[in-house]
């Protein structure tokens, strides 16, 4: 039986491990992570971590569902801070929350949705759980759009046929919310996810460094394009 103490270590070092991988990231990128130069500024030894990871992608995948957790978290609140009958009103939150947590936590979200990382492939039902949930905000928020007759996406295209088992696993993890809901919200978030992603990288002229005023006037155009005013 392990005793209690061993157990706050074990899950104290695994911590330090992943947050010491997050400076590394921070400094120098995330293709140059290395688990003994992680053992070295924790001063163990590499066998020490690789009972927690056995190799460097091990820790890139918990380092990623951390990742999506931590932003679903995010979207998540956001949504839940308005009533759910005010959906326009949840949307907006949404959305900033988006932009908020991009720039709170920039080496997060490029580990998510960034660069990918030469010779790693992230396994698609390990990460799947987690990464369905953190869009499962928006997805709530369109779907109940849609139900209320105020989702405004008329000749949307159709999901082709080979790509709906996908949506159907999606809703696994996500909750069932119908295809429609799911595509009209894949849209919206690759518009936000384009903004965010050239201002990160500092590539959004003329409106400088900071792109938060195109954002918020791009989260306006979306409303007025998918959502219908009550009557």
């Amino acid at each position: 039986m392990v005793r209690p103490t061993l157990k706050k270590q074990i899950a104290n070092l695994q911590e330090a491990i992943k947050e010491t991988a997050w400076k590394q990231i921070a400094e120098f990128g995330a293709p140059a992570l290395s688990l003994r130069a992680i053992a070295r500024e924790l001063k163990i030894t590499a066998p020490a971590i690789y009972n927690y990871f056995p190799d460097r992608d091990s820790l890139v995948t918990a380092l990623i569902i951390d990742a999506y957790a931590s932003f679903g978290n995010c979207q998540l609140a956001a949504r839940d801070s308005f009533p759910q009958d005010q959906m326009a009103e949840r949307l907006h939150a949404i959305g900033i929350a988006y932009h908020q947590w991009a720039i709170d936590f920039p080496q997060r979200y490029q580990l998510i949705f960034g660069t990918p990382i030469l010779g790693y492939q992230a396994p698609k039902m390990e990460v799947l759980p987690t990464a369905a949930r953190s869009l499962s905000a928006l997805v709530s928020v369109v779907d109940d759009l849609r139900v209320a007759s105020l989702l405004i996406a008329e000749n949307f295209p159709t999901v082709q046929p080979e790509f709906k088992q996908h949506f159907e696993i999606w809703k696994t993890y996500a909750g069932d919310y119908d295809i429609f809901s799911l595509s009209v919200s894949m849209l919206i978030w690759s518009r936000v996810h384009g903004l965010v992603s050239l201002e990160l990288a500092g590539n959004i002229p003329p409106h400088g460094m900071d792109g938060a005023a195109l954002y918020r006037y791009e989260l306006d155009l979306i409303a007025k394009q998918f959502i219908k005013e009550k009557k």
